[in-house]
């Protein structure tokens, strides 16, 4: 068949981690990939690392700034200018966690960085290229077999942002929660730092994002038909050793995977955290709108996903669409 009826895939942050290991089963299974970095010279130099000449044909660098929304808005319409296939797939991975700042890092916009990274630029780059996503449906080459694959868009969530599961009522140094949003109401420049308007504490800011990140699934679910497009988060397990911790004290990066591995069971390699994430993007079984979808927080061979229940924090509807309303206004779409 025809190299032109493969899918096409964007996925964010691919310099390490989770995400430089979907590259490899997202071309292994038949895609190409626009792979999205703030850098796109150290993207293409760990590539040629990690992959082979052939698979790296398969992949369009593109360098955007997640933190600056004015950058995310030129990468958006240079993607939808240069590229001519419309994307079948978004992946929204990239993130960035510091947990121990003593005071809040600004964006080029004046947004506290952790929420304007994890959240504020994936959320204007959806939407951005959401009216190509929806043209995307058509029959593409997956795994060797022609079928027609309907859009999706996939968010790396996280079980310290999910007040359902034990680890999402960590109190260290608190948990998820977007309280009153008065923060977003009150325009989240200085001196705002957190999404409720109170005291900056690093940790719980990157928590907060990545629960705007999986509040954000949950609205788009209802805003678009599943008939059109599915959207759904997950949380492919305890990526102990990622780069994401390469901020935190280094008693904590030796330490952790070791509990991960041998206390709570919960370790998985970035390797199959990777493979994870790409079938979620672009596997029939994972078709299914508004899902979380869960491994478990103990790790079992052979263990198959599962839809993980979620917080009211996460599915309340007036949480959620005054999360998504107030963010629109935030980025400028309103």
């Amino acid at each position: 068949m025809g190299k032109d009826i493969n899918g096409l895939a964007l996925i964010t942050g691919t310099t390490s981690g989770v995400g430089l290991n979907t590259l490899k089963p997202l071309l292994r299974f038949g895609w190409n990939v626009i792979a999205v970095n703030r850098s796109s010279a150290r993207a293409i130099k760990i590539a040629e690392q990690f992959l082979t000449e052939d698979e790296i044909k398969n992949i369009t660098f593109v360098e955007i700034d997640l933190s600056n929304l004015d950058h995310v808005r030129k990468g958006c319409s240079e993607i939808l200018k240069n590229i001519k296939k419309p994307i079948n797939s978004l992946i929204c991975n990239a993130a960035v966690y510091k947990p121990r700042l003593k005071r809040p890092e600004r964006s080029p916009q004046g947004f506290e960085n952790s929420m304007a990274v994890n959240h504020f630029g994936h959320f204007l780059m959806i939407h951005l290229l959401m009216e190509n996503i929806l043209s995307s449906e058509r029959e593409i080459v997956l795994n060797g077999k022609s079928t027609l694959f309907k859009p999706r868009i996939i968010v790396l969530g996280t079980v310290t942002a999910n007040y359902s599961e034990l680890g999402g009522r960590i109190p260290i140094p608190a948990p998820a929660d977007l309280g009153d949003l008065s923060g977003f109401e009150n325009g989240f420049l200085s001196p705002i730092s957190m999404a409720n308007g109170k005291k900056f504490k690093p940790g719980k800011a990157y928590k907060d994002s990545k629960l705007c990140n999986m509040v954000t699934v949950q609205e788009l679910s209802k805003r678009y038909p599943k008939e059109k497009i599915i959207v759904n988060s997950l949380y492919p397990g305890c990526v102990a050793d990622t780069n994401l911790f390469r901020n935190t004290p280094w008693l904590f990066r030796f330490l952790f995977p070791l509990f991960q591995k041998f206390i709570t069971k919960g370790y998985v390699s970035q390797r199959l955290a990777g493979e994870r994430v790409a079938k979620v993007a672009t596997y029939k079984e994972y078709a299914k709108s508004a899902v979380h979808w869960s491994w478990g927080n103990r790790q079992k061979t052979g263990r198959r996903a599962f839809s993980q229940r979620l917080s009211k924090r996460i599915i309340d509807a007036n949480t959620s669409q005054k999360t998504y309303n107030l963010t629109r206004k935030l980025v400028g779409l309103d």
